[in-house]
């Protein structure tokens, strides 16, 4: 593959969650770019992917032409709880883009997707957490309008080495004006 050309954009299917897992895997094996070091187990990435499914949350793929899962882009929402009414118009974005894809404008297309999605459902405020070393995610964020609102200092350790994380958001709908 040359290009972005060769990668479909689309909403993730239940189906999906077997070369989901695997993405989620390949890019957190390196330790770097998200906060987990392994993918959860398949059961439970089923489970995240049919509730996304059938609550209508954005949860969009990228795929190559020969079917390979290298990337994603969900916002997640905690279900409804009559404890937690002021938190409904919140989502958590979580994305990843396999190694060999990267740089290629294919997590921009995903972002783009997943915040559509997102602004049609009326959602309000997207979320998400980026460490301080990953400036193309961080430059991507920016470029799609989200804003930085905060440093949390030192919240992982791992391989004995301290990471901070900015905390970002995008105001959307009702909550942009």
């Amino acid at each position: 593959m040359t290009g972005s050309e060769d990668i479909a954009i689309r909403a993730a299917r239940v189906d999906d969650a077997e070369g989901y897992r695997a993405c989620i895997d390949r890019v957190a094996r390196a330790r770097i770019f998200v906060g987990i070091t392994e993918a959860y187990p398949l059961e439970e990435v089923r489970a995240f992917v049919a509730d996304m499914v059938a609550r209508d949350l954005p949860i969009y793929v990228a795929v190559t032409r020969n079917a390979k899962l290298i990337g994603w882009c969900d916002i997640g929402m905690p279900k409804p709880r009559p404890e937690r009414p002021g938190f409904a118009h919140v989502g958590y974005l979580g994305m990843g883009i396999d190694a060999d894809y990267r740089g290629r404008g294919i997590g921009e297309k995903l972002l783009r997707a997943a915040v559509d999605h997102a602004r049609r459902i009326g959602m309000e405020r997207i979320e998400l957490q980026v460490f301080p070393s990953n400036a193309a995610a961080r430059a991507l964020y920016q470029k799609l309008g989200f804003e930085v609102e905060g440093l949390k200092r030192r919240v992982r350790k791992l391989d004995g080495r301290y990471d901070d994380l900015i905390q970002m958001a995008l105001l959307i709908g009702a909550a942009a004006g």
